[in-house]
């Protein structure tokens, strides 16, 4: 399967990091000199302050071992629930295991999952229904820290991942009491690759190495990339000339579920609590911009 036609995205701002403090970063340098580096958290400082920081689900935390080095990808099952399960379910068949990562562009993004170009046969399951946005009750599921006022905000945030949606009082207006949102694809970003087709998604995904707002609402991103941004920007990449296609690419070694493993053996991942008081007194000052131009939501991993 090949991902439909695209054109280029400029990169996003959004610079992965593994430990750092929104405030801080809020505050640029203008002076010749650098700025102080936050002190690094600790998986034992995350553990420790539960009101900040959260613990992956292993069930939702996907381990990418490639030629590059080690990718923890975290889904979000609620946004994209038929997308989870399919990709859940060729992680756990080994298909991936293997697999190229065969088109890639610098600033834009990687694309991998081509089971048929290894195998000979594709992942044997059917195509799933595009799930490029999902419904969104502002009171079972809240935006947990907003970009200016919660009752207006177009972005913010839920477990981490960055959100862009209608306002919320447009809720008051529906049907159903809801109201459209969806994922942004900003650096970092899991999403699905596919035809033309809105509905011919299936084993193939992309992880975004820039910002691509044109992707958003017309390609179904599901996961977020925890740890091992450097990795994914690390992965060889083709010429332009080439739609980004790669001769001897970098390779997914494996793919698993972290809940299949021992439980000695899984990475413990930790995620700076997007609902917690440190994250959200960190975008308080924020208003009228791009989500997708701050930092990725930190982690910290065990493992």
């Amino acid at each position: 399967m090949k991902l439909a036609p695209l054109k280029f995205a400029p990169l996003a701002m959004a610079a992965s990091a593994l430990v750092l403090s929104l405030t801080a970063m809020a505050a640029e340098d203008t002076d010749t000199t650098e700025a102080a580096a936050p002190p690094a958290v600790t998986v034992a400082d995350a553990k420790a302050d539960p009101a900040n920081w959260r613990q992956v689900n292993p069930e939702n935390l996907f381990i990418f071992d490639t030629t590059k080095g080690r990718i923890l990808i975290e889904a979000f099952p609620e946004i994209a629930p038929k997308h989870y399960a399919q990709f859940a379910a060729i992680i756990r068949s080994g298909d991936y295991d293997g697999t190229d990562f065969h088109r890639v562009m610098d600033t834009f993004m990687a694309q991998g999952g081509d089971i048929f170009a290894l195998k000979g046969r594709e992942s044997g399951l059917p195509d799933i229904e595009g799930e490029f946005t999902f419904r969104r009750d502002p009171v079972e599921m809240p935006l947990e820290a907003t970009i200016g006022p919660e009752d207006t905000a177009h972005f913010g945030y839920i477990r981490g991942f960055p959100i862009g949606t209608q306002a919320s009082f447009f809720a008051e207006m529906s049907v159903d009491n809801m109201v459209e949102s969806y994922v942004p694809h900003c650096k970092g970003i899991v999403s699905t690759a596919r035809t033309d087709d809105p509905n011919s998604a299936n084993s193939q995904f992309f992880l975004m190495r820039g910002q691509a707002e044109h992707l958003d609402r017309k390609y179904t991103a599901w996961g977020r990339v925890v740890s091992g941004v450097d990795v994914v920007m690390a992965i060889k990449h083709g010429p332009d000339a080439r739609d980004g296609h790669v001769d001897n690419p970098d390779i997914l070694k494996s793919a698993k579920v972290a809940a299949d493993l021992p439980t000695a053996e899984r990475p413990d991942v930790w995620v700076e609590r997007t609902d917690g008081p440190i994250f959200r007194a960190g975008i308080a000052d924020k208003d009228d911009i791009d989500v997708c131009s701050l930092p990725s939501v930190p982690a910290v991993v065990d493992k």
